[in-house]
C-alpha cells in the first residue's frame, strides 16, 4: 500500500465505552499499526442532548487502559459543524442538493397516506424541482427548510466492494432524497461523517455492520463533492447468547469495557478476547502478544458471520464469556512476574492490604508468592480475594471449609497447638521440614496425612483449596503460621 493509510475510531460520547466499540477501535488501531499508518480518534460530539463529558473522558480511559493509543486527536465533531455547512451549500450551489420546505406535518400525512394506499412511505421529492421564484416565496414567507441531497433519479445504482461482505449494491430507486442538514441548521450524521473522514483524509473505514445502511449514501455525497471515496469493512454483529444485539440499554455494565477493568481482567488479555470476535486466523490460533497480533491481522480475517458474546449474569464466578475468563486465566497464570505483579498491586491496594515491604525488603517473597498462588486464579481480583490470608491476617473463614475440615474430625483441634510447637522449634522452616512435621504428626496420631493437611490449610488460609501445603506454609512463613495456629484452637474451640 503505497499510499499512507488513515484510518478512524469516531464514537459518540452517549455513556460508556462498550465492548462493540471498543472491538472496532482495537480494528482500526491494529490496522494502522500494521501498514504504519495513522489512527485517529474523532469523538462524534454533536447530539447535545445526549453527549456528556463524562462519557467523552469513559472513551478515553477505556481505550487508555486497554492500549489503544491514537497518533491524532481527540478531534471534536462540534468544533467542524461550520465545515458541514460549507459542504452543504456547497451541494446546493452545484445542484447536488436542494432545500426541502415540507413541514413535519406534511410529511407525515404523506406517510400516513401512503400507508394507507400500501404504497411507497419515501420522500415523494415535492421540493425537489422549485423553481428560483418559488424558492425565494418560500424563504421571504419564513417557512423554514430542510436540505436534501437530490439522488440521480435514473441511471443505475451505488455499488462498491466492501472488504468483508464483497460488492453491494443500492439501486438510486431505492433511496429517497435524504436529508443532510435539518431545518435549525444542524447537520445530519451522513453528511458529518462524511466531511470529516474527507477532512481528516481516511483510507479504510472499519466500522460495525450496522454503519452498512448508510453507506450507498455516503457514497453519493462523496461522489456530489468530488471526492475519493474511501476503502469500506464492514464488521459484523456480537450478539448475546439469545441471539440479540449487544447493547448498552438491555445489557447494562456488564458490556461495558470498565466493567471488565474492575473486575481483575489484564488489559492485553481483554484485546486479545474482543479481537477474536468476528476475526479469526486460518489455524484459529487464540493467544497473541502485542507484535504477533499486528503482524497477523488483516481484513480478510473479519468474519462475516456474527459473533457471540456469552453473558452470565446468573454466576457470580463466570459471570461472563467463558472464552474471555480462559483467555484471562491464561495471561494470569503465564505472563511474566514482573508484568503481573503491578496488577496484584493495584488489586492489595484497592482493599487496603498493600504494604511498602513488598516493593522492598520483601521483594522477592512478594513475587515468589505470587507465583505460588496465581495457578489457580482467573482475575487479577483474585490475589486481593483468594489471595488475601497469604497478605494480611485479616481475612474470612469459609465456613463450609471449617465444617469439613476441621469440625468433623474430632480432635484435629488439639493437634493445632502441637504443630504450633513443632514449627516454632524448627531452626529451619523449609518445605523439607514442614513436610517432615506433618507426616510424622499423622503418623504418631494415627490419623490421615490428608485429614491433617486439610484442617491446617484452613486454620491457616480458612480456605478449603489452595497450593500445595508445603509450599504455603513456606510462603507464609514460620511465625504466622505458629500464630494463626495457635489463634485456631480459640477459633475452633
Amino acid at each position: 500500500m503505497e499510499k499512507e493509510i488513515r484510518v478512524r475510531f469516531a464514537p459518540s460520547p452517549t455513556g460508556y465505552l462498550h465492548i462493540g466499540g471498543a472491538r472496532t477501535a482495537i480494528y482500526n488501531w491494529l490496522f494502522a499499526k500494521k501498514y504504519n499508518g495513522k489512527f485517529i480518534l474523532r469523538i462524534e460530539d454533536t447530539d447535545v442532548e445526549r453527549s456528556t463529558q463524562d462519557s467523552i473522558q469513559g472513551i478515553i480511559d477505556g481505550l487508555g487502559w486497554l492500549g489503544i493509543t491514537w497518533d491524532e486527536g481527540p478531534y471534536f465533531q462540534s468544533e467542524f459543524i461550520e465545515q458541514h455547512i460549507v459542504a452543504a451549500k456547497r451541494l446546493l450551489e452545484t445542484g447536488h442538493a436542494y432545500k426541502c420546505f415540507c413541514t413535519k406535518e406534511d410529511l407525515e400525512a404523506k406517510r400516513e397516506k401512503a400507508l394507507r394506499g400500501k404504497a411507497d412511505t419515501r420522500y415523494d421529492g415535492t421540493c425537489r424541482d422549485l423553481n428560483e421564484n418559488q424558492i425565494a416565496e418560500k424563504e421571504a414567507a419564513g417557512i423554514p427548510y430542510t436540505i436534501r441531497l437530490k439522488v440521480p433519479r435514473t441511471g443505475g445504482s451505488v455499488r462498491f466492494k466492501d472488504e468483508v461482505y464483497g460488492y453491494i449494491e443500492k439501486r438510486y430507486e431505492d433511496i429517497e432524497d435524504f436529508v443532510i442538514v435539518r431545518s435549525n441548521g444542524q447537520p445530519l450524521y451522513v453528511l458529518s461523517n462524511a466531511v470529516d473522514d474527507i477532512r481528516d483524509r481516511i483510507t479504510h473505514v472499519l466500522r460495525g455492520q450496522d454503519g452498512l445502511a448508510n453507506t450507498p449514501k455516503q457514497i453519493l455525497i462523496y461522489n456530489a463533492l468530488g471526492e475519493q471515496i474511501p476503502v469500506f469493512a464492514h464488521m459484523s454483529l456480537t450478539l448475546d447468547n439469545k441471539k440479540a444485539k449487544i447493547s448498552k440499554r438491555v445489557h447494562g455494565e456488564i458490556v461495558a469495557v470498565h466493567f471488565y477493568r474492575d473486575h481483575g481482567f489484564i488489559p492485553w488479555a481483554f484485546v486479545n478476547f474482543l479481537v477474536l470476535l468476528g476475526w479469526s486466523t486460518p489455524d484459529s490460533r487464540q493467544i497473541f502478544s502485542r507484535d504477533e497480533l499486528i503482524e497477523a491481522f488483516s481484513l480478510e480475517g473479519i468474519n462475516k458471520a456474527n459473533s457471540i458474546f456469552d453473558i452470565r449474569t446468573g454466576d457470580p464466578k463466570f459471570f461472563t464469556d467463558a472464552k474471555a475468563i480462559s483467555i484471562n486465566s491464561h495471561y494470569v497464570r503465564n505472563m511474566p512476574i514482573d508484568e503481573l505483579a503491578p496488577y496484584v498491586k493495584i488489586e492489595l491496594q484497592k482493599v487496603g492490604i498493600w504494604e511498602q515491604e513488598f516493593e522492598g525488603q520483601r521483594k522477592k517473597w512478594f513475587k515468589d508468592t505470587v507465583q505460588l498462588i496465581r495457578e489457580r486464579y482467573n482475575f487479577t481480583t483474585d490475589f486481593a480475594i483468594l489471595g488475601r490470608p497469604f497478605f494480611s491476617d485479616d481475612f474470612p473463614m469459609e465456613q463450609e471449609a471449617v465444617k469439613k475440615n476441621v469440625l468433623r474430625h474430632e480432635g484435629l483441634k488439639g493437634l493445632f497447638k502441637a504443630l504450633a510447637d513443632r514449627f516454632e522449634g524448627l531452626t529451619r522452616f523449609e518445605t523439607a521440614e514442614i513436610e517432615g512435621v506433618i507426616r510424622d504428626m499423622a503418623e504418631k496420631e494415627g490419623i490421615k496425612a490428608g485429614v491433617l493437611i486439610n484442617g491446617i490449610r484452613t486454620a491457616v488460609t480458612g480456605q478449603a483449596v489452595g497450593p500445595g501445603i508445603f509450599e504455603l506454609l513456606n510462603a507464609l512463613g514460620k511465625e504466622r503460621v505458629v500464630r494463626r495456629l495457635r489463634k485456631a484452637v480459640d477459633l475452633f474451640g
